[in-house]
């Protein structure tokens, strides 16, 4: 069996797994992600171990051979899939990983964005595919994206396309970390659902009354997973929430439709678990505000399958696939 190791370094946790050619991960690792200030070295010590684990399970179980290793980084990845340019969560700024690991491993080092690998997977394995003409929407702590034609990866002249949270849809909106305002992470994200559901329980919003009785009153205690749960449960407050993030949704990928034309649009990330809650708000206003809109095709918006592996199976089979068309 042909194996290749994924390895997804998200804001929180490195998650790494073994998988085969039909996308199956049969072993797997997690670390910590390591705080921003953390010297690059460690950070590649880290990866390694994962690597190490991984193909001592590979060897140990007999699983299969090792043909590869793929990297999903939540930053600007060069397009040669070597250099993480700039990585939000991390210290690495045109750090050299593929060079460096690929120094310490015995396999071949591929490195993209995790958005993605995440839409390869989606694509190869998962909601969309066989589509020729994909864009992915990650909906997390902010807005990633990728895009795929006819089995391509569009990573853009310097390979840093996709980065769609970072369109401006509100002139002079809510400032961005990037440095700009109005930004579309700033209203269609899961920092944007915390952020909303704050401000009514800092206005002691009778609203908001179920939510605040769950957190005991202490905002830091809020979470996206959590509105989700409770707009799932029947709180109205909370699913009023989700319907507005999903209405941003919408607004952004009409615009993207506009630019793109694909024939579907996946949404994955963290925020997509809350499902129709949010897909179908975002339906009627991406309708609502298509260009051309009764007279033109209009693209599926479909949610992730593959759910938080998705980064680490695409990794694996985006560095797999680039291994065998070296071969070949």
């Amino acid at each position: 069996m042909s194996l290749a190791i994924g390895i997804d370094i998200g804001g929180t946790k490195v998650a790494g797994g073994l998988v085969d050619e039909r996308g199956t991960v049969i072993a797997r690792a997690r670390r910590d992600t390591p705080h921003r200030s953390t010297k690059a070295a460690v950070v590649e010590d880290l990866l390694v171990s994962v690597v190490d684990e991984l193909q001592d399970a590979a060897e140990r179980d007999d699983l299969g051979e090792v043909s590869a290793i793929g990297i999903g980084a939540a930053g600007f990845v060069g397009a040669d899939r070597s250099t993480v340019v700039f990585a939000p969560h991390l210290s690495w700024r045109n750090e050299p990983l593929r060079e460096n690991l690929r120094a310490r491993c015995a396999f071949p080092v591929f490195v993209d964005n995790d958005a993605n690998t995440a839409c390869w997977a989606e694509w190869r394995f998962g909601a969309v595919a066989g589509e020729s003409h994909v864009v992915m929407v990650n909906l997390g702590t902010g807005i990633g994206g990728a895009i795929l034609v006819d089995g391509v990866m569009q990573r853009g002249r310097y390979g840093i396309a996709g980065e769609f949270g970072h369109m401006q849809v509100v002139p002079g909106g809510i400032r961005c970390e990037c440095g700009n305002r109005g930004c579309w992470e700033q209203y269609a994200s899961g920092n944007a659902l915390v952020r909303e559901a704050r401000s009514l329980l800092a206005a002691q919003s009778p609203m908001a009354h179920d939510i605040e009785a769950e957190i005991g009153g202490d905002l830091t205690k809020l979470t996206g997973p959590m509105i989700t749960e409770a707009a799932a449960a029947g709180d109205a407050t909370a699913a009023e929430l989700l319907a507005e993030i999903g209405s941003w949704l919408g607004t952004g990928l009409a615009n993207l439709a506009s630019a793109f034309d694909p024939g579907a649009f996946v949404i994955g990330g963290g925020v997509s678990a809350a499902g129709e809650m949010l897909l179908t708000p975002a339906r009627e206003a991406f309708r609502k505000q298509l260009p051309g809109r009764g007279y033109r095709p209009e693209a599926r918006i479909v949610q992730a399958q593959l759910g938080n592996e998705a980064g680490l199976i695409g990794a694996a089979d985006l560095a797999r696939s680039a291994v065998e068309e070296d071969i070949a």
